[in-house]
């Protein structure tokens, strides 16, 4: 697939991510230019009447902001807010937005990642290309006092209060150069004016760690049937993955002493019944965003993994007090 193609050359400053050095230099220099349009006035940025934290990266590809996004729900609930979730949307085929979005929304509407907050989450949600206009129709629609823009570090026409930064642990930033030569959309130095940063592996510097959990597999048809992760052990499986980082799912297979055999698509793929039509007839594993997109098909041994982000208390305090700082908001 080209993400995985990319990602590989991304990898290091090979003669290939040389050549498009030029046209990262002029992606750079638009991307300083608009931020500085935002930040002296040029460009308009709108404050919405309650807070704002956006959690979102610097690099293209899965780095795990979904799991973190619910996390950072789960924290603000405990906190006593009433948060609410706005996002682009990415690969909804509706025809007409701002969408909101229900835990029973239709995935080839709204999105896959929007769906899958919306279930794990039971907060309001509103998905659409214009991040300003999103927030609008959810406060219209529902009572929140505070609101997680998904995915939307480089949207600053919505002011924020909190930037969440996910860094991917393992591919960290690749060969450091921006796009279309690497991996950044914007350089690694605007890390700096994140409130905080979050990492899914080793944590460097100020980073703080977020674990994985997820042992028991749910059918993909039938939610209420479970397997555990052992009944797999051993055994020969199809993995699929239409992710952004399809080798981290494969990864964690195959620590877990499973036989795998790859099936890579890419991100945000809608499936059909032929994606299934493999010779061996096994079980199939695939991640939850591709799951909720495989509910309306005929498969009856799929099974997917919820999977929840951990993060360390220090964060939990950390992002309220950082709240608190920045707005003034009282928090528990």
């Amino acid at each position: 697939m080209l993400q995985q193609k990319l990602q590989v050359i991304w990898e290091k400053r090979s003669l290939w991510a040389s050549l498009l050095l030029p046209l990262s230099g002029l992606f750079c220099l638009v991307v300083g230019l608009r931020r500085y349009a935002y930040r002296k006035g040029f460009l308009s940025r709108t404050r919405m009447p309650v807070p704002v934290i956006v959690v979102g990266n610097i690099t293209t590809g899965g780095t795990g902001k979904t799991p973190l996004v619910i996390a950072v729900i789960s924290i603000l609930k405990q906190a006593g807010f009433k948060p609410g979730v706005i996002s682009r949307g990415y690969g909804g085929k509706a025809s007409s937005w701002p969408q909101q979005v229900r835990p029973d929304a239709d995935p080839v509407i709204v999105g896959d990642e929007p769906v899958i907050i919306s279930r794990r989450t039971g907060c309001p949600m509103a998905v659409g290309p214009d991040r300003v206009e999103a927030a609008h129709s959810l406060l219209a629609h529902h009572d929140c006092d505070i609101l997680i823009s998904d995915d939307g570090l480089q949207h600053y026409a919505l002011e924020r209060e909190v930037e969440v930064v996910v860094v991917d642990g393992v591919r960290r930033f690749g060969n450091g150069w921006c796009l279309p030569a690497g991996p950044l959309r914007e350089p690694v130095s605007r890390l700096n004016e994140a409130d905080l940063i979050v990492t899914n592996s080793v944590p460097v510097g100020d980073e703080y760690p977020m674990d994985y959990v997820g042992r028991q597999w749910v059918n993909v048809k039938d939610n209420s049937r479970t397997a555990e992760m052992a009944q797999f052990a051993g055994q020969r499986i199809h993995a699929i993955a239409g992710v952004g980082n399809p080798q981290r799912f494969f990864n964690m297979l195959r620590s877990e002493g499973l036989d795998v055999i790859e099936h890579t698509y890419p991100d945000h793929h809608v499936f059909r019944s032929d994606d299934f039509d493999f010779e061996e007839r096994q079980p199939i594993l695939m991640t939850e965003k591709d799951a909720v997109k495989c509910e309306r098909l005929e498969l009856d041994d799929a099974w997917y993994v919820p999977i929840q982000a951990t993060i360390e208390k220090k964060f939990h305090y950390h992002l309220l007090n950082v709240l608190e700082a920045k707005r003034g908001h009282k928090t528990a």
